[in-house]
């Protein structure tokens, strides 16, 4: 089937083009069962326990980056949404907003990434849609993504969960996802290898909930905001005070160069594979080997402690011996990173 060089209006219409459009570019790569019957839903069968439900959309600028591109962190980022609840994804679907003229060449690097991604992680594209919308009406292509999980039934993960004496442990490096692009929306060579830290995170949630679950208190991803909002809600939710140590938070020496270059500060930029875990003191070293285990979180270390102080405070004790007070992002520093 031969298809046009660019998305045109009739690609949206729901006639015979929109027809060609499915078949010949989204089931080409998009081959699970349930989508290839294109029915309005798709049924998913066997769940018992609590149903996790998550959505969320991608406007990512630009569209291709350093270690990752818009699919791959769309498909990402809905399965750690549910991950972080302690869910273990079903199925995710799948809907665009596409603007007339986008081209089918990166359409199609999209879906086969959206594809490679959600194969990799054993989490199926079930159902889906398309809209197109006049030139200049948007930016090239969003997405958005909704996942269905099951939870079982004793498991109770929360941002509301952190107790006092709890330590705080971090997967892996920060702010590899924001400053990757906020380098490429920039278009600055600052050097070194920045590259996007997003991968899937639910299978190393599921070895801790398979070997230490009744340890573990709160799990989050520190996205938009990074690492310091993120503790900031945490804290606020929870009622409690958080203090971290700065010489203990991972960070690759070329995301520390970028971001003292530009003037960002690492612990307010996204992270899009990464995860904070909120554990009992007693079962830190387990969690931290359970998670060193996998490619994911080999970098695990342990970056604080929770404690009966101010409620909503989270202090940084600094590597000279000095605090500082942490408090959520405000304003808009790094546009369009998701």
């Amino acid at each position: 089937m031969n298809l046009p060089a660019r998305i045109t209006l009739d690609h949206g219409s729901g006639g015979l083009v929109s027809q060609e459009l499915i078949s010949g570019l989204f089931l080409k790569y998009l081959r699970c069962p349930q989508l290839r019957h294109l029915e309005d839903c798709a049924l998913l069968e066997g769940i018992s326990g609590q149903i996790a439900f998550s959505t969320d959309s991608y406007v990512v600028d630009p569209l291709f980056f350093p270690g990752g591109d818009i699919g791959k962190l769309a498909v990402h980022g809905t399965i750690n949404d549910l991950a972080m609840r302690g869910a273990r994804p079903i199925a995710l679907s799948l809907a665009l907003i596409m603007e007339e003229g986008f081209e089918l060449t990166k359409l199609e690097r999209i879906i086969a990434s959206v594809a490679e991604s959600s194969e990799a992680a054993g989490v199926a594209v079930v159902t889906g849609d398309t809209k197109v919308v006049p030139r200049g009406k948007a930016d090239g292509i969003f997405i958005t993504t909704t996942g269905i999980g099951r939870v079982a039934n004793r498991v109770f993960i929360s941002g509301t969960k952190a107790r006092p004496g709890d330590v705080v442990l971090l997967s892996g490096t920060l702010a590899d996802h924001g400053i990757t692009i906020m380098t490429a929306q920039a278009g600055l060579e600052v050097g070194g290898d920045l590259h996007s830290d997003t991968q899937p995170l639910h299978r190393m949630v599921a070895a801790l909930l398979d070997d230490v679950e009744d340890a573990v208190h709160v799990l989050r991803d520190p996205t938009r905001g990074g690492l310091a909002t993120t503790l900031c809600e945490i804290a606020r939710s929870s009622a409690v005070e958080i203090e971290v140590d700065e010489e203990h938070l991972p960070i690759r020496p070329a995301v520390a160069t970028a971001c003292a270059l530009i003037g960002l500060d690492p612990l307010y930029l996204a992270n899009e594979g990464k995860c904070i875990v909120i554990c009992s003191p007693e079962a830190q070293y387990k969690v931290l080997a359970v998670m060193r285990a996998l490619p994911e979180a080999a970098d695990a270390v342990c970056i604080g402690r929770v404690i009966d102080g101010r409620a909503g405070r989270v202090n940084l004790r600094t590597r000279i011996g000095g605090q500082r007070l942490l408090e959520p992002l405000t304003g808009q520093p790094l546009p369009r990173i998701c």
